[in-house]
């Protein structure tokens, strides 16, 4: 158990906590909303379309998810800095990780847009997936840098207590991007239907315009930061290092997650198109219930990491148990609304075959179950542990769940059982379980007192907090 001992939260914490966590958690609803969204503009075109989008969408959020670690990190060391009243060092973190995500978004992306086919095939997609889903894929990783920039500049609003921020942006592009989807996807007038790549050219404007919006809002608006690059290569260095010590590990577990979730996409695969059109539905289904309680995880990374950056590692301890308890209820009242929509299914996908309905309404009653469980290992691995600089305990239960229990139980399930589809299924939860012991025994190491008193002893920019220099 941990020698911090809690300090008492300020008076009604509940609202510190919602300022953070609401607006977060509707712009990631409109997020996961459009995508949902877009999965049924997509459907109209029928299930190999519907399959081709889900498994071009798991090969982009292999980098995506590991590159989009920058984010997160760049969010705690900004909301560190912010408690901290440190306004240089803010300055150069925001510019440093923008730089950064550009960068390799566009390096990383380049392949990708060049070898689309080839690399859709070579992951094990069916002839007619890749001739349906190839130029999705293009799109979608041309514009990696993209959605890396949109990730920096969210964490920066969020720590910097402007979480509405990107929320107002969400929803102006989110006005924008269904019926642009619509009219591209099945062409109006003059404009031609493009297709499966009308809903991937549609999501990209989108996106520019979101990320165009927020950094208005970030250098402009808000006047969170100024461009300040480093300087001299020793200066960068200081910068980018804090950044990448926690983003590195952190990457690798998000390439972890992304990886696994693609490696259950082959094997569902195998099960026919049928299944893997199921599986999307359901993942997609699941995430605009999910994101209820994704605010969470930016409200424990906003005030855990100002506590912290004002060297109060009582304060920050206090945040992160009461934000905990919090997810239990949101994942319990969230699952019990994601098993009610099984019942819309049909109505929501009238064009694809009655046995993916079938399929789809199995995933979704067991995956409800298992919402609670889901939160809180969502709240270990992507906050507290981070922000406790335990990254090495979220590598191992993002490895281990999913490779050493989840995979092997979901190929043995579903591929040398009659269960099929619902053996994948099972699978799967049964890996929340083995993420939720394991998180457990990391999280009780953490000494939060040692933590901040660790972070308080650095200022490698040479900022005096006692300047104040950063007002609310």
């Amino acid at each position: 158990m941990p020698e911090t001992r809690l300090t008492q939260l300020p008076a009604r914490p509940g609202r510190e906590v919602a300022r953070v966590a609401i607006p977060v958690s509707l712009e990631f609803i409109l997020i996961l909303g459009l995508g949902f969204v877009n999965q049924i503009i997509v459907g109209g075109l029928g299930d190999t379309a519907v399959a081709a989008v889900g498994f071009a969408t798991s090969i982009q959020f292999i980098p995506f998810f590991v590159l989009g670690a920058l984010g997160t990190s760049a969010s705690i060391q900004v909301a560190r800095a912010y408690g901290a009243k440190r306004e240089k060092e803010l300055n150069k973190v925001v510019s440093a990780a923008l730089t950064t995500a550009f960068v390799v978004g566009v390096v990383v992306g380049l392949p990708f847009v060049i070898w689309p086919s080839q690399i859709f095939a070579a992951l094990g997609a069916s002839p007619e997936v890749v001739a349906a889903g190839s130029g999705y894929l293009a799109l979608a990783m041309a514009s990696l840098f993209i959605g890396l920039l949109s990730q920096v500049l969210s964490g920066v609003l969020r720590s910097s207590d402007h979480a509405r921020s990107p929320m107002l942006a969400t929803i102006v592009t989110a006005v924008l991007q269904v019926p642009l989807s619509i009219v591209l996807v099945y062409g109006w007038g003059p404009i031609p239907a493009l297709g499966v790549t009308g809903a991937a050219w549609a999501m990209v404007i989108a996106g520019a315009l979101k990320v165009c919006m927020m950094i208005i809002q970030t250098f402009g608006i808000a006047r969170i930061a100024r461009w300040e690059t480093p300087g001299p290569r020793a200066e960068w260095m200081s910068v980018l290092r804090p950044l990448i010590v926690l983003a590195a590990p952190m990457g690798l577990t998000s390439g972890f997650w992304a990886t696994g979730n693609f490696l259950y996409n082959v094997v569902t695969q195998r099960l026919g198109d049928a299944a893997l059109a199921a599986a999307q539905i359901v993942g997609n289904l699941e995430g605009m219930f999910f994101v209820g309680s994704l605010g969470l995880m930016n409200a424990v990374n906003a005030l855990a990491g100002r506590a912290v950056g004002a060297a109060n590692g009582g304060l920050a301890l206090a945040w992160v148990t009461y934000i905990k308890r919090i997810g239990i209820a949101t994942g319990i009242a969230f699952g019990a609304l994601f098993a009610l929509s099984s019942l819309g299914l049909n109505a929501m996908f009238p064009a694809v075959a009655p046995v993916v309905i079938t399929y789809s309404i199995a995933g979704v009653l067991i995956n409800a179950v298992l919402q609670p469980v889901k939160v809180r290992n969502a709240l270990m691995g992507a906050a507290v542990l981070p922000s406790g600089n335990d990254v090495r305990g979220v590598m191992i239960g993002d490895f281990a769940a999913p490779f050493l229990v989840g995979l092997p139980l979901s190929i043995a399930l579903g591929l040398f059982t009659p269960l099929g589809i619902y053996g994948v299924f099972i699978g799967r939860g049964i890996e929340e379980l083995a993420k939720t012991a394991i998180f457990a025994w990391r999280g009780n190491r953490l000494n939060w007192d040692e933590i901040a008193a660790k972070h308080n002893m650095l200022n490698p920019l040479g900022d005096d907090p006692a300047e104040g220099l950063i007002q609310k």
